[in-house]
């Protein structure tokens, strides 16, 4: 293998007899590894055997048992094949990577304005390699493109737009032999077959003010995608592919791909993978005819919002107070997640009694200083989720479609609600759910120290009739 490569960036995939099947996806449940594949041949067998090692045990990992015993599915025969691909790109400097990279719906399950069609679809789209597409990992940001309108943006001021954007790219690093994440910029000074005036538009602010303090005069970019969608058909050749492989799949499909541009603004995609995207179908739900007082709402919000629609009696409420999980120190954050992996899976979810989770910043990451650092098997009992845009004033929850985390959050069927604090339309009653009587000490006895930042609220106790 390492032979008809050479010394070519190769990923080792899983490819195993349960995943990517119809409702089981196992998207991120076991192990891709980047090998940039660079140095003497026995380094290279080195690092190839550790993938192939590293893929295998994944198989065992804890992900992925929770995954396979929460859909029934422990008892099922599991086989491991491996997939080796060559990476997609091309060489920019020391870097290796492609222009565009990201995933694909032929069904787009958010709708963000009353001009888009979601049977025509949406991507997820970012420049470099496509792990920035499927993990949530940071506070940088994706494109979100409706195939039918992709110059529309989920920004509903025009002015932010460019706040929102890509700032930081995943790259393979040729001489430190790993991949890396580093400043578009960085990576693109030294790619001279890089079309960034397709990918995106000059930052001239910034480039005036390198000229003043006398650091260079490279380009600055923004990376907006904008020129791709208005001088090229890439929109539509990517929403020609995806009604094609639904055609083919008779059902709606998932895809990762990577897009490589040469001269006079033509390309090439490369199809990475697909698998059955599960929707979940809409039962009607009557309608609210009359207004509800804010002192009797707990909850308003007006988007974005991802899932069916329905109407649910809610038995728990777990509010995560976001000014004093703020205040924080950072490290003490994961006891906040474990605590609430503990309730949900060992407590509530047995049960199997609905469950609101509302928490500031983004629910799943990485990152503790951005949200709550739990995994999704922590809360996958939950059935509606919402991010509060309450941790600073700078960060937006950057919506999860296209990630793993997302495909997870589909085939729950949860229904997912980023509320703006400061948005018009949007409500939550602090009060109300601080001032309730907080179940946790009852629940949990050996967790009272976490009581003051996480408040369990049975809704038959609110200070309200639930109809």
């Amino acid at each position: 293998i390492l032979d008809y490569f050479g010394q070519a960036p190769i990923i080792v995939r899983s490819s195993s007899l349960l995943e990517d099947n119809f409702g089981n996806a196992f998207a991120g449940k076991y192990d891709s590894v980047f090998l940039v594949n660079q140095g003497s041949r026995e380094r290279r067998l080195q690092d190839f055997i550790s993938a192939v090692k590293t893929i295998y045990a994944s198989t065992m990992s804890e992900r992925a048992l929770t995954y396979r015993a929460r859909r029934g599915l422990l008892e099922s025969d599991e086989q491991m094949a491996l997939l080796v691909q060559r990476v997609s790109g091309d060489v920019h400097g020391r870097y290796f990577f492609p222009h565009l990279a990201g995933v694909g719906y032929s069904f787009n399950p958010y709708v963000w304005n009353e001009d888009i069609d979601a049977h025509a679809g949406v991507l997820r789209l970012v420049f470099g390699l496509g792990t920035r597409a499927v993990d949530r990992a940071d506070d940088d940001y994706t494109r979100l493109v409706a195939l039918n309108a992709p110059l529309r943006t989920p920004e509903t001021e025009p002015s932010k737009s460019s706040k929102y954007i890509q700032k930081r790219v995943d790259v393979l690093d040729l001489e430190a032999n790993q991949l890396v994440s580093v400043e578009v910029n960085d990576a693109t000074s030294s790619g001279t077959k890089i079309p960034m005036e397709l990918l995106g538009t000059r930052d001239s602010a910034l480039e005036r003010l390198l000229r003043e303090r006398g650091m260079g005069h490279a380009p600055q970019w923004l990376l907006t995608f904008e020129n791709i969608f208005s001088q090229t058909p890439f929109a539509e050749d990517m929403r020609a592919m995806l009604a094609t492989l639904q055609q083919a799949y008779g059902c709606p499909v998932d895809i990762e791909f990577t897009a490589n541009f040469a001269q006079d603004k033509l390309y090439k995609i490369n199809l990475v993978q697909c698998r059955p995207f599960q929707i979940h179908g809409t039962a009607p739900v009557s309608p609210i005819t009359h207004a509800i007082p804010d002192d009797q709402l707990i909850m308003r919000v007006t988007g974005p919002v991802i899932g069916r629609s329905r109407a649910e009696r809610i038995k728990w409420i777990c509010y995560v107070v976001p000014s004093g999980y703020a205040n924080m120190p950072v490290n003490r954050r994961y006891g906040v997640a474990r605590c609430l992996g503990r309730l949900l899976q060992n407590i509530i979810s047995p049960k199997k009694e609905p469950v609101l989770l509302i928490g500031p910043g983004r629910w799943g990451t990485s990152t503790p200083s951005l949200g709550v650092p739990v995994t999704f098997a922590e809360i996958s009992s939950v059935t509606v989720l919402c991010e509060v845009v309450a941790m600073r004033d700078d960060l937006v929850p950057d919506v999860s479609l296209g990630t793993h985390f997302f495909g997870e959050l589909v085939e729950a069927d949860m229904l997912y609600l980023a509320l703006f604090p400061q948005k018009e339309g949007n409500f939550l009653n602090h009060s109300m759910l601080e001032n309730a009587p907080n179940a946790l000490p009852t629940l949990l006895p050996d967790a009272q120290d976490w009581s003051g930042i996480i408040h369990v609220v049975r809704a038959d106790q609110l200070p309200f009739h639930m109809p």
